[in-house]
């Protein structure tokens, strides 16, 4: 936001301060000369409206990127961003190739009713029989690969294997999808499988409006019956900023009408839907509530009643690790009876494990379904995921202070050599501050400060910028601006990638004061509110 005259002025003051001919001794003008040409480079970038517009939206990364010369002089930075965009598909364009977008599902169905319900007197003469036998009844794999054709044609395979209580089988399909306009997209879909034979398929997807989409389903199932169609239609719109209205029309096997309201804010998601249809109808209502913690912590509830019965289902996920999130659901219905179902999603693929405890309505079984996954989990976290992921960390920090270990080093000779250079201007300023009862920077620190006792075991580290402080300071006001402070003239880094607070005891019209400011956070000083108290 800094206009024109401001730019020139810190050019002139940055200039004058690290002009080579200003230092006799060698070392201080060889130095001089290095800080001067990177100011100057700042300058060249800053001054010009196109790359200063081009720097303020991407930063360095966008005056890096190939593609800006050709590139018509005299644009606004709305022209320019949308330029940028443009030369960011072409670069997506030539990576389509790269990708595949894998993603897979596993679902492992146990059968634990001996837990819960058993006949002891059936099984007294049986060798082994005073173990509950717990079995895996059923299992499910499916996965998919999508193949970018063009910039407007995906290629997705995929495939998936079934099997449930000694019988199974597979299926694979391979469908073609075109976006036609910015509007909607089409896909054809051909599948083959050991159980239900070919199978055709057409979905086509439309924007009405701005507010409103439709989707359309068409699948032709081919057996030894004869041709079994199946239609479904989606109609979609958006009721307000956080609210959808579906209504669904299947017409086939299972023909049914499904009208749903969903609400989706920050903090919650709420659904309510009603289904009239062949088997089955129902109503059902849901509700999460979403923790604004760092590990995006999540509880749900919903309740589904209808001509099989009735559900109430209740659980939580939470992330464990950067890509993956654990949540656990106990299911009890009428008559279904009670289940457990855990289930991770580790980055683009999903592990399910639904544990069918007892047909029947168990006191015992909703308790253990309930406590047990908690006990387990809050032992594992502490056990093994907490320290795991503090080691990773530790990891991560350790490959990131190796890979920038050069470009800080060059930084903290740059800084240091800066300080050199402010010495003298620092000087003066400081007798300019003291003729007039101004501001004085007494002692200055930034970088990471350990003062919670949970966390006495950490290094401090911190750097001296008593004198780039106070080079700062003009007319008795220092301000700094929502920015990081290891960019400015005699700071670096001391700490890769750890939090950084900037911690400065100033002396303002002879009272002391004192503050400590976040790294990104702006600072203006003086202050009334910085002010020692004597009698403290």
């Amino acid at each position: 936001q800094a206009s024109q005259e401001e730019l020139k002025a810190a050019y002139r003051r940055l200039c004058m301060l690290y002009h080579p001919d200003k230092h006799r001794d060698p070392e201080l003008k060889t130095q001089a000369e290095r800080l001067f040409n990177l100011v100057h480079q700042a300058y060249e970038v800053l001054s010009d409206p196109q790359t200063r517009a081009i720097y303020d939206i991407y930063g360095r990364r966008g005056l890096e990127m190939e593609g800006w010369e050709v590139v018509e002089r005299k644009r606004t930075p709305a022209e320019i961003r949308e330029e940028f965009e443009r030369l960011q598909r072409e670069r997506e364009e030539r990576r389509l190739q790269q990708r595949t977008n894998p993603k897979g599902t596993i679902s492992v169905g146990i059968d634990a009713t001996d837990l819960f319900d058993r006949y002891d007197e059936e099984y007294e003469d049986v060798p082994g029989s005073s173990f509950p036998q717990i079995e895996i009844n059923k299992m499910h794999i499916s996965q998919s690969i999508e193949a970018p054709l063009t910039a407007t044609d995906t290629a997705i395979l995929s495939g998936n294997l079934s099997t449930q209580n000694g019988n199974g089988g597979g299926s694979i399909n391979l469908a073609l999808r075109r976006v036609t306009s910015a509007k909607g997209w089409g896909e054809v879909e051909f599948g083959a499988g050991d159980l239900q034979g070919p199978l055709f398929g057409l979905k086509i997807f439309r924007n009405l409006t701005p507010r409103c989409f439709i989707t359309t389903n068409l699948a032709l199932q081919f057996s030894s019956r004869g041709i079994r169609p199946g239609l479904t239609t989606v109609l979609a719109r958006n009721l307000d900023k956080n609210t959808m209205g579906y209504l669904q029309w299947r017409w086939g096997i299972q023909s049914a009408m499904n009208t749903s309201i969903v609400r989706d804010t920050k903090t919650s998601h709420f659904t309510v839907a009603l289904q009239l249809g062949i088997p089955h109808s129902f109503m059902m209502v849901s509700y999460q509530h979403k923790f604004q913690d760092e590990d995006q912590t999540r509880v749900k509830g919903s309740l589904k009643a209808g001509f099989f019965g009735t559900i109430v289902e209740y659980g939580a996920e939470r992330k464990i690790s950067r890509h993956s999130v654990l949540g656990a659901t106990v299911s009890v219905g009428v008559p279904q009876g009670v289940s457990l179902k855990v289930k991770l999603n580790r980055a683009s693929q999903t592990y399910f494990f639904p544990v069918h405890l007892t047909d029947q309505l168990l006191p015992s079984a909703v308790f253990y379904a309930t406590v047990g996954p908690l006990v387990i989990y809050f032992a594992m976290h502490r056990l093994i995921i907490k320290p795991y992921l503090r080691a990773q960390k530790e990891r991560e920090l350790e490959k990131q202070r190796e890979s920038t270990a050069s470009d800080i080093l060059q930084k903290k000779q740059e800084a240091e050599a800066a300080v050199r250079l402010m010495q003298e201007s620092v000087r003066r300023i400081i007798e300019a501050e003291e003729a007039r009862m101004g501001l004085i920077v007494v002692n200055a620190w930034y970088g990471k400060f350990v003062n919670d006792n949970s966390r006495k075991n950490e290094k401090v580290k911190v750097i001296d910028v008593t004198v780039p402080l106070q080079c700062l300071v003009k007319d008795s006001k220092l301000i700094l601006t929502e920015a990081s402070k290891a960019g400015l003239p005699g700071f670096y880094d001391p700490c890769v990638g750890e939090e950084k607070s900037l911690k400065v005891l100033y002396q303002f019209r002879g009272v002391l004061h004192q503050v400590m400011s976040a790294d990104n956070e702006a600072l203006r000083i003086p202050k009334q509110s910085h002010r020692i108290d004597a009698d403290g």
